[in-house]
């Protein structure tokens, strides 16, 4: 997302001096980074497909709906002024140099990003900024980016926007996040909506609405396939004696996630949220990653995003989320893997494999997963619990039942979801 147009524009500024500081995208104005939303989006379409074994066609995002959604592509509609970026330096596609498009990210890295607490501190930082001079002196960089954030992120989109998720029958922009996160993982936010962002009048009764239409086990079967592969990593080079690992039974688990999902994904559903949701907080990602102008003005610079992030708080009065450095760890990897299963790379024993074979990106991303998801929410991962009472048998390494991705929300009444043995 922004991370990647940010390559993008330092590799077409080439060797020459740069205009402005880097981050260069934080000096873009807030209208071309619109259009560029748009433009990746409907590039998305050229995203490469992929054939299963039985022959299904898997898509990154079904093109039907990118078409639908998108920005019109009619030839008398279609000619719009070129989005060049700093004069001499233009990034008039989405597409990077080899001619693929750029992809966002899965919904989870917008989950596991917010979970630091990073819209609220940057809200209240914008509102510090807009309200008066707490934060002292800022450089022309650092404004640049608070119009930016504050345009892109805390107002109403453009009309017709492919980001305007906002609306008088969706509920607070906060809210309409969680509960898309909730539909798809079952998982709530670590913190409340602070009180002054809370909405006002009588709530909507979501979960009413949302049915049966959400992945309550998600959290259960992510947890066991984190430790699945961790035995599979472990016993990789087990040559004698049993072998605890079963990639079967991994790619079961593959299997049951990627069916869970395309439930939630039925007919373009959350298509837009994602791209929309994934696009903010990939900005504010990036905010952090390293000493950004804002950062540095802020006395926020450290040698970690999370530790910029805590610094920030504490200027602001808040505190970020205590497992900020294993969140942001997980975000990227995490993402790239979900997407992996929900493209069902991994629904084959060979497939699975992959999930704990040294030498690549995908075990490495893996390992990364496992060493910080533990630590992040608690789950054991790399060992079960002991017997808690003498003569009980430990925890095995599979359940006895094989997973099952529930039901389909129902058009009629309440379904309910497989409940959890």
């Amino acid at each position: 997302m922004f991370d990647q147009l940010e390559a993008l524009i330092a590799a077409r500024a080439g060797g020459s001096a740069p205009l402005v500081k880097a981050p260069f995208v934080f000096q873009v104005h807030p209208r071309q980074l619109e259009r560029w939303l748009e433009e990746t989006w409907a590039d998305a379409r050229r995203a490469p497909q992929l054939q299963t074994s039985s022959g299904q066609t898997l898509a990154f995002v079904d093109p039907k709906v990118i078409d639908v959604l998108g920005f019109p592509t009619l030839p008398f509609m279609a000619e719009l002024p070129d989005s060049g970026l700093f004069g001499n330096v233009a990034v008039a596609r989405a597409s990077s140099a080899a001619g693929l498009p750029i992809l966002w990210h899965h919904l989870i890295y917008a989950y596991l990003v917010e979970s630091t607490g990073i819209v609220d501190i940057v809200a209240q930082v914008l509102r510090r900024i807009v309200g008066g001079e707490t934060l002292g002196a800022l450089s022309p960089e650092s404004l640049a980016w608070a119009r930016a954030t504050e345009q892109l992120f805390f107002r109403d989109p453009p009309e017709f926007a492919i980001t305007g998720v906002v609306s008088e029958v969706r509920a607070n922009a906060r809210e309409n996040r969680r509960f898309a996160y909730k539909r798809f993982f079952g998982l709530p936010l670590p913190h409340e909506i602070p009180e002054a962002w809370r909405p006002q009048g009588v709530p909507v009764d979501w979960n009413a609405l949302m049915g049966a239409g959400w992945n309550p086990d998600f959290r259960q079967k992510w947890t066991d396939l984190l430790r699945q592969v961790w035995i599979g990593s472990e016993n990789i080079n087990n040559s004698g004696g049993p072998n605890p690992v079963d990639p079967k039974y991994i790619a079961m688990l593959c299997h049951a996630l990627h069916d869970m999902f395309a439930n939630r994904r039925r007919g373009g559903a959350l298509a837009r949220e994602e791209f929309a949701y994934v696009s903010m907080l990939n900005w504010f990602h990036l905010t952090v990653d390293s000493n950004t102008p804002i950062v540095s003005d802020l006395q926020g610079a450290a040698s970690s995003p999370a530790d910029r992030l805590a610094a920030i708080a504490d200027r602001v009065g808040l505190r970020s989320a205590p497992r900020s450095r294993e969140l942001f760890e997980l975000a990227r990897p995490t993402s790239t893997i979900l997407r992996g299963i929900e493209m069902g790379l991994f629904d084959t024993a060979a497939g699975a494999r992959a999930l704990y074979q040294p030498g690549t990106q995908i075990e490495a991303d893996m390992i990364t997963i496992v060493n910080n998801w533990q630590s992040a929410t608690g789950d054991y991962v790399k060992e079960q619990r002991a017997a808690v009472t003498p003569g009980s048998r430990p925890t095995p390494a599979q359940p006895v039942r094989a997973p099952s991705p529930g039901v389909l929300a129902s058009t009629e009444g309440t379904a309910q979801p497989v409940p959890r043995s």
